[in-house]
C-alpha cells in the first residue's frame, strides 16, 4: 500500500474553490461544487472525492461541461418539475434541482424533479442530507456511464446508478442510505488499480465474462457486476435496482440511458451509433413528514429505530451493528480533526491541476 499524506479539510476545500473559479465557474457555484466534492472525502467516500477534480477540470477544459449553465425548468406541475442542466457540472446542476424538489415539498407536500443534460453530481448522499437537515425525507438518484453488466450479461450496459434516501431524526443523526446498485462503486476499482492491489472476487468480470480479482480487467473490456454478483446470490436484484434508476433518471428525465451515457473517467467502450437523450440524468425527491404524521413523533420513532438496531447482538468478528450513515459519520469526525489522507497518485494529480490552473496546492 502506498503511504498516504493527510491534508486539512479547509485546505482542500479552498484549493478546489479556487480551481473551479479559475476554470470559469462563478464564485458561488465554485463553493457549491467544492462543498460536494470535499464532503465525499470528509465522509470517507474517497472514490467520489478530490481524486475526481482532475477529470472535472478536463471536462471543463474540453468544453464537454458548461461552467456557467442556464439551469431551467422546462415542464412542471405543483409537485413535479423537469429540469435541463444546460451541460453544467452535476455539482452545480444537482443542488439547484434538489432545491426545487424541496421547495415543492414545502408547498405541495412532496416534490419530484428529473434532470437531463447534466454531468456527474458527486455523492448522492449530499442531496438527501440537505433535505433531512430541512426536516424532509430526501431522495436522490443518478445514472452514469455503462460500467455494469446486466444479470446474465457479459458487457457493461448500466452505470453504477446510486440510490440515496435520507431520514431526519431527533437526538440521533439522520439516517442516510447511499449505495451503488453495482457490487462496488467504480471508483473503488480505480483506487485498487492505482494502488496495485487485487480486488475481492465478485466485484468485476473480464472481457470474456469470467470473474476476476484484477481491477484492470474492468477497465479493459470487462465490467462491474450488479449488486449480488451471481445468480445464486441474487444479482437480478442489483440489476433491477440499477434499471429502476436508469428508467427514472434517463428515460423519464429525457437524458441518455444505459449504454448511451457518455463516460466520465474512462474512454468510451461501447458505441451503438445513436443518441437517446441529453447528458446524464438525475432524479430528486422530497417528502414533507407532516403529511403522514406529526414530525416530532416521527423523529422520536426514528431515534427509537436507530437505537434498537444498534443494540442488535453483533455477529462473530463484528464490533457492533451500524445504522446507515454511521461509517461515514465516523470518518467525518476523524478526518475533520486529523485531515483527509490522500494517496501519492491523487496528490500528483492535484499538483498537475495546480500547474495547469496556476492555483497553489501546497
Amino acid at each position: 500500500m502506498p503511504k498516504l499524506q493527510s491534508f486539512p479539510v479547509e485546505q482542500l476545500h479552498g484549493f478546489v474553490v479556487r480551481v473551479f473559479e479559475r476554470m470559469g465557474l462563478p464564485p458561488g457555484d465554485a463553493v457549491q461544487a467544492a462543498d460536494i466534492l470535499v464532503a465525499a472525502d470528509r465522509r470517507g467516500i474517497d472514490s467520489h472525492g478530490i481524486m475526481r477534480l482532475k477529470p472535472y477540470c478536463e471536462l471543463l477544459r474540453s468544453g464537454r461541461a458548461n461552467p456557467r449553465p442556464n439551469v431551467r425548468v422546462i415542464r412542471e406541475t405543483a409537485s413535479t418539475a423537469a429540469v435541463d442542466g444546460d451541460g453544467g457540472l452535476g455539482l452545480v446542476v444537482g443542488p439547484r434541482a434538489n432545491a426545487i424538489a424541496m421547495a415543492k415539498a414545502d408547498d405541495a407536500g412532496s416534490g419530484w424533479v428529473t434532470v437531463r443534460n447534466s454531468q456527474h453530481f458527486g455523492i448522492a448522499g449530499y442531496y438527501v442530507m440537505a433535505a433531512a437537515d430541512r426536516g424532509l425525507i430526501g431522495w436522490a438518484m443518478t445514472n452514469a456511464a455503462p460500467q455494469v453488466a446486466p444479470a446474465g450479461g457479459a458487457a457493461p450496459m448500466l452505470g453504477t446508478n446510486p440510490i440515496a434516501v435520507g431520514f431526519p431524526a431527533g437526538a440521533e443523526p439522520s439516517v442516510v442510505i447511499d449505495m451503488a446498485t453495482s457490487a462496488v462503486a467504480f471508483g473503488k476499482v480505480v483506487i485498487a488499480k492505482r494502488d496495485g492491489r487485487p480486488i475481492p472476487e465478485g466485484w468485476v468480470m473480464d472481457a470474456a465474462g469470467r470473474p476476476t480479482t484484477d481491477p484492470a480487467a474492468a477497465l479493459t473490456g470487462g465490467a462491474l457486476l450488479p449488486l449480488g454478483s451471481t445468480a445464486e446470490r441474487g444479482y437480478h436484484k442489483g440489476y433491477c435496482l440499477g434499471a429502476l434508476v436508469d428508467l427514472l433518471c434517463g428515460v423519464l428525465g429525457g437524458a441518455a440511458w444505459g449504454p448511451f451515457v457518455l463516460p466520465f473517467l474512462v474512454p468510451q467502450r461501447i458505441n451503438l451509433g445513436r443518441e437517446v437523450g441529453r447528458g446524464i440524468g438525475h432524479f430528486f425527491g422530497a417528502l414533507r413528514i407532516d403529511g403522514f404524521m406529526d414530525p416530532a413523533e416521527f423523529r422520536a420513532r426514528i431515534d427509537d429505530w436507530c437505537r434498537t438496531f444498534r443494540a442488535t447482538p453483533p455477529a462473530a468478528d463484528v464490533d457492533s451493528v451500524l445504522v446507515p450513515g454511521d461509517p461515514e459519520r465516523r470518518a467525518e469526525a476523524d478526518r475533520s480533526a486529523n485531515g483527509v489522507p490522500l494517496a501519492p497518485a491523487v496528490v500528483a494529480d492535484l499538483r498537475i491541476v495546480s500547474e495547469q490552473t496556476g492555483v497553489p496546492f501546497e
